[in-house]
């Protein structure tokens, strides 16, 4: 019914009080000023300007329409101004979805660094299993996924890509009196008499049975824990021993009841990766991605590993 130009138009003519002004200021011709106010009125059903002597001022309907008219153009200029900072990178939202040992410190601390560099960009997380984030992907639920190809291959579609960010290699998590805490390393083959704390099986071969074989031998599962901060407990009681991955290390950080070791060279490993759109991905994506990459190849991640492999011995 009133489209945004005739919006702009009656603004200019209520401002300046004048046609010729109005015209002048949008560069039209003052007889087409005087057609399109015209048209308006039609539009309104009434007339919007008296007109006087010496210019025009506005009529209560007028002033009635000038009041919605400057809300309906403010909210279009607030809203040009926002995709044009979503297309910039620097407004907006942005759903990043993670796994949950992603959490515990590449994804925190590559949120960081964005959120200090696009302060604008409203952030929101996402928790869950690789691929059920690759679906959401897929239904643009979420904006990137940081993902891993445990515990199967991931398969993405033409809607989606992946970037490689790092490899994540599990340790295994002893009682600080355990006698191969004092080890800098332990081989996964000494270990093979051990009770493993391990998760409820999901039908698919798990990343210990798989290490495990290659150093032939097969794991003897213990009580079965889901959590990290559980299967933690249940080593630190002297219980057994678990997989812990280098990510998740950090949690460990302080604790004199258990240890952390690395595997040699059956140590299981899994690659992470960070998965955007194929097509259009926003800004704010990239530019996370960007931060994602820059965490993983500080090495801060790592670090964790490195501080929590300490205790007895």
């Amino acid at each position: 019914m009133f489209g945004t130009d005739a919006l702009r138009l009656l603004d200019a003519v209520a401002r300046t009080g004048s046609f010729t002004a109005a015209a002048a200021e949008l560069n039209y011709t003052q007889s087409a000023v005087s057609r399109r106010i015209a048209s308006l009125e039609t539009a309104a059903g009434g007339p919007l300007f008296e007109r006087l002597p010496r210019g025009v001022r506005l009529t209560p309907a007028g002033h009635a329409l000038h009041r919605h008219a400057l809300d309906v153009l403010e909210r279009l200029e607030s809203a040009a101004e926002e995709l044009s900072a979503i297309h910039r990178g620097t407004g907006g939202r942005l759903r990043v979805g993670a796994f949950a040992t992603a959490n515990a410190s590449l994804v925190p601390g590559a949120l960081r660094a964005f959120m200090e560099g696009s302060p604008g960009v409203e952030t929101a997380i996402v928790e869950g299993p690789s691929g059920r984030l690759m679906e959401r992907l897929a239904y643009g639920s979420i904006d990137v996924a940081v993902v891993s190809d445990y515990p199967s291959a991931l398969e993405t579609g033409p809607e989606s890509t992946l970037t490689p960010l790092m490899e994540d290699e599990f340790l295994v998590a002893l009682p600080s009196g355990h006698p191969l805490a004092g080890n800098p390393v332990v081989q996964l083959r000494d270990l093979k008499d051990e009770n493993w704390i391990e998760a409820p099986p999901r039908g698919h071969s798990t990343m210990l049975a798989t290490s495990c074989a290659r150093a032939g031998f097969t794991p003897r599962t213990g009580f079965r824990v889901a959590e990290w901060t559980g299967k933690f407990g249940y080593v630190a009681a002297g219980l057994g021993v678990t997989l812990v991955p280098a990510m998740a290390a950090e949690g460990v950080r302080g604790r004199t009841d258990l240890v952390l070791r690395p595997l040699g060279e059956f140590a299981p490993r899994r690659a992470v990766y960070a998965a955007l759109p194929s097509t259009a991905p926003l800004p704010a994506a990239l530019a996370f991605l960007r931060r994602l990459q820059d965490q993983a190849r500080s090495g801060r991640v790592r670090e964790g590993m490195c501080e929590s492999t300490g205790g007895k011995g």
